[in-house]
């Protein structure tokens, strides 16, 4: 018999009993439906992160303080080990941050391969208020380099230019969130005027120089509501280290490399140069690393995780595999005598066994297809729900549709093997 032929009747078959074949089907659409939003789900996330990562500049350079290890006991304050084996945090002071003239011995070194540093020191997170007005803000200095390595859109007003670098004056840039909470939405109000932060018990006033567009993402996702939302002032660094009263000296810098320069291997080099300077000290080493491998890293974890998800929920398929050999059993006992007569006429066992195992596969593929427009609506609504954008992938798609069409043979060769085994004799004897 021609597969067209197995396949017509497959489909007659399930027609003329709409109900069961449903229900054999249900724990196929179930599972290739939950394998299917999981993966929805997890792509779409992976994929918004990521961006969002590598929107922070996949390119750039992390260059951070990292506390040395040592079993020895050192004085009080320093890096040591308890009884338990348990390592002691160590507060960097003063003389152990990267310096400026660090900083310039390694634009020197490097001058071709990083284009800028980005700086900055966070003054502390407060409210920005008048009257009964206020908005949430967190006051961070930068430097010139912070603008490069990170995308700012400036809707309103300048810049921080380098007189107000060099003069630390108490200038600064806010968002339009800001500017809607204190000024009615209007930026024009906003340039120019004095603005009264305070952190913790401290007050600091402000002059409003630019207005820059608050983007939600990934990396800055809130619960708090629009008026509450907490968005970056930025002002001079000298101004923030003068605010509070530092000397000098960074614990974290960004690198932002020229292009074509391979990042993972500029940060090897730009760690072992910086940890020349701290080959004498006891607590502290530079640690640097590539946005790059970060987000590589970030992507591989997530989507290992989805995978151990899926194959816990794809599970589920092989109790519907189960059913899909039930249900065929009960088909072939039910048609016998069907067998026995095409037997007796002389179809051959791999005929018999072939009708049984393309009926199975049919039973899987329809409920595969069912159980990806789930998944897909399912994941699409899930991703929608938490805020990203939906992204099914076309790769898990058809996976999982091959994959049902393997539960159908796997599942159905041992019931079409039965039928295929039949004594015609008996068979036809079957009441």
């Amino acid at each position: 018999m021609l597969i067209g032929e197995n396949i017509t009747m497959a489909i007659t078959g399930l027609l003329s009993n709409k109900m069961r074949a449903f229900l054999t089907m249900l724990g196929i659409i179930i599972g290739i439906g939950s394998v299917i939003t999981i993966m929805t789900v997890g792509d779409s996330v992976t994929s918004s992160v990521t961006s969002s990562m590598q929107s922070m500049g996949a390119n750039n350079i992390i260059v951070s303080l990292q506390q040395k290890s040592s079993d020895d006991e050192t004085e009080e304050g320093e890096m040591s080990f308890s009884d338990g084996g348990t390592q002691t945090i160590a507060q960097p002071t003063e003389d152990d941050y990267i310096t400026d003239d660090m900083i310039s011995q390694l634009m020197d070194n490097f001058s071709g391969s990083i284009q800028t540093v980005a700086l900055e020191e966070s003054v502390g997170s407060g409210q920005a208020q008048s009257g009964k007005l206020y908005a949430n803000v967190s006051v961070t200095g930068v430097n010139s380099g912070y603008f490069t390595a990170n995308e700012l859109n400036l809707i309103a007003g300048r810049n921080l230019s380098q007189r107000d670098y060099d003069g630390a004056r108490k200038v600064a840039l806010v968002s339009d969130r800001l500017v809607n909470n204190m000024y009615a939405g209007d930026s024009s109000q906003a340039i120019g005027s004095q603005l009264e932060v305070q952190i913790g018990s401290d007050y600091y006033t402000y002059i409003i120089v630019g207005v820059y567009e608050y983007e939600q993402n990934a990396m800055n996702f809130s619960l708090s509501s629009e008026r509450d939302i907490t968005t970056s002032m930025y002002i001079p660094i000298a101004a923030a280290q003068a605010q509070l009263h530092s000397s000098g000296g960074y614990q974290m810098m960004t690198l932002v490399t020229a292009p074509g320069v391979n990042s993972t291997d500029l940060s090897g080099q730009v760690q072992q140069f910086l940890n020349v300077f701290y080959r004498n000290n006891r607590n502290f080493q530079v640690m640097a690393f590539s946005m790059e491998s970060m987000v590589s890293t970030f992507s591989s974890m997530l989507s290992t995780l989805q995978v151990a998800i899926a194959v816990i929920a794809g599970i589920s398929l092989l109790v519907g595999g189960i059913g899909v050999m039930n249900i065929m059993l009960v088909s072939i006992t039910e048609r016998t005598r069907e067998i026995g007569t095409r037997k007796a006429l002389g179809a051959t066992n791999q005929s018999i066994r072939t009708q049984f195992i393309v009926e199975a596969m049919i039973i899987c593929l329809i409920g595969g297809a069912i159980g990806v427009l789930v998944g897909v609506g399912g994941g699409s609504a899930a991703a929608s729900w938490l805020g990203y954008p939906a992204k099914a992938s076309v790769g898990s798609i058809v996976i999982a549709l091959l994959f049902s069409m393997t539960i159908g043979v796997f599942f159905g060769y041992y019931p079409a093997n039965k039928a295929a085994k039949m004594n015609p004799i008996e068979a036809l004897r079957y009441e």
